[in-house]
């Protein structure tokens, strides 16, 4: 599938604007991180731009959410890993991460939050004018962006094989890369 055609399905399914900045957020890591672990950008973004597609229709049961999104992405004709790793993003339901994809995801979801919620505090609500250590400090404040889950940020090291601090950059620097498209 190619990717207008996969923002035509977000934006079918996906009516919340700020859902949408999310998923092109994780799109855009995603393919960062496919570029540092030398894999295929193009199918890791759509993983990344898809992954909470079914989020209208399961906001109130996190039980049903991403297993109807993959069910959605297979029945569209997605490659069945991309539609395993927006299963797995959610690990309400104990599936296995079996690929690097399906780790990155699972890590990728709660830092675009918490990079966007540091830049929002930033004067000037910008992303090109936060850096790797403001976010890094920002993590460290638990009472900060609560809903970012720090533990499934920092399985960065578990499962990537990456510092924090390196998490970090590729995901900042990915996201700096579309901040207009985001807004910030």
């Amino acid at each position: 599938m190619e990717r207008e055609q996969a923002l035509e399905h977000v934006k079918t399914n996906v009516k919340n604007k700020n859902l949408v900045k999310h998923m092109l957020a994780a799109e855009a890591v995603m393919r960062g991180l496919a570029e540092h672990f030398g894999e295929d950008p193009d199918r890791w973004g759509l993983a990344g731009l898809l992954h909470d597609i079914d989020y209208d229709q399961t906001a109130d049961d996190p039980y049903t959410h991403s297993k109807l999104g993959a069910q959605m992405l297979q029945e569209l004709g997605y490659d069945d890993d991309i539609a395993y790793a927006v299963k797995v993003h959610n690990d309400a339901h104990g599936y296995e991460r079996k690929s690097l994809m399906d780790k990155a995801l699972y890590c990728t979801d709660p830092l675009t939050g918490l990079i966007v919620a540091s830049a929002l505090i930033h004067p000037d609500k910008k992303l090109q004018s936060i850096d790797v250590q403001f976010v890094v400090n920002r993590f460290n404040e638990k009472g900060f962006a609560k809903g970012a889950r720090r533990e499934q940020i920092a399985n960065c090291e578990e499962e990537l094989g990456l510092s924090l601090e390196k998490f970090i950059e590729v995901a900042l620097k990915s996201m700096q890369a579309v901040h207009r498209e985001l807004g910030l």
